[in-house]
Parts: C-alpha cells; structure tokens; sequence
C-alpha cells in the first residue's frame, strides 16, 4: 500500500522544554485528505521567556486556567497507535512530546510492518523531505515553502474553518500544522512519489545515513 493511503497525523507544538507545550494542532490525513483537526491552549509547567511568547504570541497569563498538556496522554498515545506522527523539522516536535513522555505506549511499527515499538518515531518529515525531493529551494522553511508551492490562499481558507479566529497565522499550532499536511498532500500529487510506500516516506525523513540505513534493511519498497 501506498503511502498516502495511510492515516498519518501532522502535529505541531508552541512552547519549548521550558515552558512546557502551550498550544498542540493535529491535522489527521487518510487518503490524501484532511479528515480531523485537534487544537487547544495548555497551562505553561516553566517560565514562558518574552522572546518566546513574542513569536508564538501566547503568554502564561492567558493559558493559566488551561488544563496543562499532560493531560492529553491518552490522545497522543492513539494517535501514534493509528498512524505515524508527522512534523515540519520534527526533531522539535520529537523532543517536546518526549519531554512529557519518554514513551508512547506498544504501537505498530510503519517501518516493520506487523511488528511494535514504543516510541513516538519515527516521523515523517516534511522539512527533511522537500529539500531532498525538489531541487533548488531557497529555503525550507514552513512558510517559505507553503508560498512556493502556492498554497498559502489554501491554508487560509482551510484555517478559517479549523482554527480559532485568533489563530489563523504562522507560530499559532493548529495553523501550522495544516500548512505542513498540506505540504505532505502535495507530495502525493507527484506521481513517482505518490507511488512510494509507508517505510520509504519514513527513512527519507531521516538524514542520519546510520538510522537510514537500518531503517531501509530488507524488502521495505
């Protein structure tokens, strides 16, 4: 089965180590296509720097009545169970989710099929992927690429259903996960990648030429 078929989630967090996650977004993709979103504000665990809170634009007082993000173990832990995770650069998403949770709970392995594993990866990334697919990008940033790939009028109309109305820009969670699960639907409109399986999404999110390796090992295309 082709990659795109599966269900994969697209995450992305606002906060860091210190604060803690203030904000998550979810896009859940099945065939190519949105079918679930996810979003809301978390009570900060550690000082949010001014810095931070500059970009992201949220600040503790805001998310002081918020149920703080440990809350959400059971959520997260399905998602990973169903699908694998996806982020833009997602050593970052990585980190923050594993500095909750060191680990998920036994969930499928993508890139062994029929076998389990407990961990959040591997991810699928897509500030990994487009570099390596499309020659000549000048940058691989989230909103670089978005208006590159002319979606930017997409993501806006798509978040005006999704997100909420104060909400709708670059460093707000649920925003830019939909700009990077509309750039993995993207990828599924080329036809030789579209073609491709779950696994090889997976290794080519990774750059480690030691971690691609022992993920490509045996029949995996």
């Amino acid at each position: 089965m082709s990659w795109p078929a599966h269900t994969i989630h697209f995450i992305d967090f606002e906060g860091s180590v210190t604060s803690g996650i203030l904000e998550y977004g979810v896009v859940t993709l099945r065939g190519g296509e949105i079918v679930d979103t996810a979003t809301r504000l978390c009570r900060a665990t550690g000082r949010v720097r001014e810095e931070d809170a500059a970009v992201h634009g949220i600040e503790a007082a805001a998310v002081a009545s918020h149920d703080p993000f440990t809350a959400e173990f059971e959520l997260f832990a399905s998602l990973r169970e169903s699908g694998p995770l996806a982020a833009h650069f997602a050593s970052a998403e990585n980190t923050m989710i594993k500095s909750v949770w060191a680990y998920p709970r036994q969930s499928p392995d993508f890139v062994r099929p029929g076998e389990a594993v407990a961990d959040w990866g591997p991810w699928i990334d897509t500030g990994r992927l487009y570099p390596q697919l499309y020659t000549g990008l000048e940058s691989a940033r989230l909103e670089v690429l978005v208006g590159r790939c002319g979606l930017q009028n997409e993501l806006d109309r798509v978040a005006l259903n999704v997100c909420p109305p104060d909400r709708r820009r670059y460093h707000a969670a649920l925003y830019d996960a939909l700009a990077g699960a509309l750039l993995l639907r993207r990828m599924a409109m080329e036809p030789e990648v579209a073609a491709q399986s779950l696994p090889w999404l997976l290794s080519m999110s990774t750059l480690d030429p030691v971690k691609r390796e022992a993920m490509t090992q045996g029949d995996l295309f």
